[in-house]
């Protein structure tokens, strides 16, 4: 860059700036001086008259202000510089005069020309020394070029009107408008097309390009994990051989995933053609389509722009709203998709999630529903079936529509080339097989109420439903088929001939060995309801009822724990006053005597013996903790009650209540020697893949009775003897080769005063749970709650006239041909009963009822004509006690327990 200030002025010797600094040479004349004592200042211009200013008057004075100062010097006034003609832009810039020296020209004392004085003045240099900072040219102001370079040049059009090379301002109309000629107005016409235009593109497309790519980096595209809700699969349950039970669809309907690579080109070209032909080429929208669609609009056509990415876009968003803001949305998702996923990727998941109709969601699940084959073995007519009612899925079965769209798909894979003429010449209309007529051949094996104790099982686990859909879990269980084929039929078989509309059952099997579940039945599930429509039956296996007698093994238990044995006496004799209250055994067959040894009692059935164990001996509280470690779930785990305030308990009455399905799992804790494994159904649950999530590792197994697993052995195995010989005596019989346990039970219906006399000898709850060795049985029959229940010869029904041959037929169908099978021998804990020697004191013809002196007695009933164990020969019908009475035992439950909810004790016996 050049330095101006060690240029030459004009008109001065090159050397002038050296010999400025280093002083005046000889014989050198000084040049002008200042005038005055302040520095001259360039004067304003006045306007010359028009043409030439150097014809001129007189010459320019200083600005307003400075009319006391110096005139311009000089005996010619000074002219406007003329630019030269055809030069562009701006001159070259003058040097500027070396610092401290001034220019040669002009008079002596006299200012630069072209200088202006500064305002208020300027500090005199001092004598001998020039002012600094001289900036302007030495003659007139202009430069060699005949202008000022540092004139910014505002000022020149104020000078314009009268140069020679200005023309002369425009003529203006009455409103003061500029007249303009024909070119002009055709100039100013494009001028303004010309800034529409830019306004229309800057609008339509600059603005909008700017837009998307902002969009484009705000926006997620959906991923698979986060679409998993909406990829529901079904749920698929296996039985213990692993076999295929049934499938449970999600609320969407039926979907099943395929993988990138699993989709046959077939189906995708229908696709391609009923959907989007240029899907394998576009970067996620097509501007033609889109076009297209505004023209349908406008013009009351059909037909949509949307891609196929797009379409995958709005099923995975679940956002359908007709705004801009989610087609504009919709468009930079399918873009950015298109950049981060391949197009296998992307039909495969649109595949998985577009709707068919029928229920099914994606291709799999429709090349099911319609062909009742896989997707992979679709033809190209099925494929173009299917792909052509993914626009109006709701109207499948329309035979008229169906083959319109099949016409189309099929004419637009031969115009896309994936599909000769010759092809679509032969090709037929595929027909579809009929609406819900591809079920799973196995799927009537679970009932409803199965299905749901299995989910309810893995929801307590954390696996709720919405969790195992969104994986397609495979969920394998421990049902048994032939188990279960076997309690459904020894149900329904044990049922029939009943008269009484009242009646109910329920059968849950458990194996011992491991605590899984084989077998559940809770009853029919399809019911009638009062207008004579289908409804889903409750659970009865899942409803707490009384146990009555069948609890007497928990009162065994703990009896065992404190160290008591089967060798202990008590007093066996009816109508004994306990606590207060008049206990009575069921008949004379439930008495035995003064000293009456507790195995002897249980296999009786004596209920003063246990009313008085639980009394006096074990407490109530120890009977639910037995209960309890034997699998007996109370709340919040389960529905079982186990109430302690009184001593129901010991008789299963009151408020206790309990389960068939806790009722067979603890029993199981006896038959597998005192190791209790938690009762479940589900053995190990995977996802589609193949994944497992949990299996039978997981299932708490500890000792039963004792953190001694031989202690807990040893008790279990006496109660076991215990009830060996009940199965005998209540006229029932062990399958063939096996041995087996159990007990009956029985709970009386709590009679009201306007009732039949008839009814009150009614039972309300009967049962029957027994096992072997490698499988343990509840059954349950009874009413709803607290109905007086009858047998075909209006009788009254006991644990062993129903219940007991239902369960004694299921363990026949379950256990024929399986190897025969024993219990374990133990030893004796406490007193051996094998040696006490008891005389039973034969009961009176006509027992006498011990009664508080409150309570009144009431004739006694003949005695029925049944074999079950609990069958009396004569009952009282209890008084209802008055203020500062005491009642007569035993009490009952007005609600029969249903449903684990503790009721107010009423009459019925144990």
């Amino acid at each position: 860059m050049n330095d101006d200030r060690n240029r030459s002025w004009p008109g001065q010797e090159p050397d002038a700036p050296r010999r400025a600094q280093s002083g005046q040479w000889p014989g050198e004349d000084p040049g002008p001086a200042w005038p005055g004592e302040e520095a001259p200042r360039r004067p304003q211009r006045n306007t010359p008259p028009r043409g030439n200013p150097r014809g001129g008057g007189g010459a320019p004075e200083w600005p307003s202000g400075d009319e006391g100062g110096p005139q311009w010097p000089g005996e010619e006034p000074p002219r406007r510089p003329q630019r030269p003609r055809g030069q562009q832009g701006m001159p070259p810039r003058r040097a500027v005069p070396p610092t401290g020296q001034r220019p040669q020209q002009g008079p002596p004392a006299s200012p630069p020309e072209g200088f202006r004085q500064p305002r208020g003045g300027r500090p005199v240099p001092p004598p001998g020394r020039e002012p600094d900072l001289i900036t302007h040219h030495a003659h007139n102001g202009t430069d060699d070029f005949g202008r000022d370079p540092y004139d910014d040049g505002y000022e020149d059009a104020a000078f314009n009107e009268f140069a020679d090379d200005v023309e002369p301002q425009d003529e203006l109309d009455e409103k003061g408008k500029r007249i303009l000629t024909p070119a002009q107005k055709k100039k100013r016409r494009w001028k303004i097309v010309r800034r529409v235009a830019y306004a229309f593109v800057g609008l339509f497309f600059v603005v909008p390009a700017i837009a998307f790519v902002i969009t484009y980096f705000l926006v997620d595209v959906p991923t698979p994990e986060s679409i998993k809700s909406l990829q529901n699969q079904p749920i698929t349950y296996y039985d213990a051989g692993n076999q295929v039970m049934g499938r449970e669809l999600p609320p969407g309907g039926d979907r099943q995933l395929l993988k990138p690579g699993e989709v046959p080109d077939v189906v995708k070209h229908a696709v391609y053609s009923a959907e989007d032909a240029t899907f394998e080429t576009n970067s996620g929208f097509d501007v033609t389509g889109i076009l297209r669609a505004v023209w349908n609009q406008v013009s009351g056509g059909q037909g949509g722009g949307s891609t196929i990415s797009q379409q995958y876009i709005k099923q995975a968003t679940q956002n359908d709203a007709p705004t801009l803001t989610r087609k504009w949305t919709e468009l930079a998702k399918s873009f950015k998709m298109n950049n981060q996923q391949s197009k296998e990727e992307i039909i495969t998941s649109y595949l998985n999630i577009v709707y068919f109709g029928r229920g099914a969601n994606g291709i799999q699940a429709a090349a099911k529903a319609y062909f009742n084959k896989d997707a992979k073995d679709l033809n190209a007519s099925e494929a173009s079936l299917l792909a052509g009612l993914i626009q109006g899925p709701g109207r499948s079965e329309n035979q008229k529509y169906a083959l319109q769209r099949w016409t189309y798909v099929m004419d637009q894979m031969v115009a896309n080339k994936w599909l000769r003429a010759d092809e679509r010449t032969a090709a037929q209309f595929p027909t579809p097989i009929a609406k819900n007529a591809n079920k799973e051949e196995n799927s009537g094996k679970m009932t409803y109420q199965l299905q749901q104790r299995i989910k309810d099982e893995l929801a307590a686990k954390g696996y709720d439903e919405n969790r195992l859909f969104s994986t397609g879990a495979k969920i394998y269980t421990t049902i048994d088929p032939a188990a279960q084929a076997a309690a459904e039929q020894a149900s329904q078989e044990g049922m029939k001939g009943q008269t009484d509309e009242n009646l109910l059952n329920a059968l849950v099997a458990v194996n011992p060995k491991n605590g899984g579940v084989i077998a559940y039945y809770g009853g029919p599930e399809l019911v009638k309801d009062a207008n004579g429509k289908d409804q889903i039956g409750q659970d009865r296996a899942n409803q707490a009822r009384n146990p009555g007698s069948s609890m007497k093994a928990f009162d065994l238990a703990a009896f065992l724990k404190m160290g008591k044995g089967l060798g202990e006496t008590f007093d066996g004799s009816n109508n004994r006053v306990l606590g207060g209250r008049t206990v009575r055994n069921a008949g004379d067959s439930a008495s035995c005597g003064k000293d009456c040894t507790v195995a002897k009692a249980m296999e009786i059935s004596a209920n003063t013996v246990f009313y008085d164990m639980v009394l006096n001996v074990t407490k109530p509280s120890r009977v639910a903790e037995a209960a309890k470690e034997a699998g007996v779930k109370v709340a919040p785990d389960g529905k079982s009650v186990l109430y302690t305030d009184d001593n129901n308990i010991s008789l299963g009455g009151g408020g206790t209540a309990v389960t068939p399905e806790d009722m067979a799992a603890a029993y199981a804790s006896f038959a597998n020697g005192g190791t209790y494994h938690e009762q479940h159904f589900v053995s190990k649950l995977t996802n589609k893949q193949d994944e497992v999530e949990f299996d039978e590792n997981n299932i708490k197994t500890n000792p039963a009775f004792s953190d001694d697993a031989a202690k807990s052995q040893q008790i279990a195995g006496n109660l076991t003897e215990a009830l060996v010989p009940v199965i005998d005596h209540s006229k029932l019989k062990c399958p063939t080769g096996h041995e087996c346990a159990g007990k009956t039970g029985t709970q009386q219906y709590t009679a009201k005063d306007d009732d039949p006399a008839a009814y009150k000898d009614r039972n309300a709850q009967t049962w029957m749970v027994g096992y072997t060795p490698s499988v343990s049985a509840a059954v349950w029959v009874g009413g709803d709650g607290n109905k007086p229940l009858h047998d075909p010869k209006n009788k009254p029904i006991f644990g062993a006239t129903i219940a007991g041959p239902t369960w004694q037929n299921f363990m026949n169908l379950y256990l024929k041909g399986k190897p025969a099978e024993k219990f374990d021998k133990v030893a004796p804990i406490g007193k051996d009963v094998n040696d006490v020697t008891t005389t039973p004191t034969k009961p009176p013809e006509t027992p006498t009822t011990t009664t508080p002196p409150s309570t009144t007695e009431t004739p006694s009933s003949t005695e029925p004509t049944n074999t079950d164990t609990e069958t009396p020969t004569s009952r009282t019908r209890p008084t209802r006690p008055g203020p500062g009475e005491t009642p007569t035992f035993p009490l009952g439950n007005n609600q029969g327990g249903g449903g684990g909810v503790a009721a107010p004790p009423g009459a019925g016996p144990g």
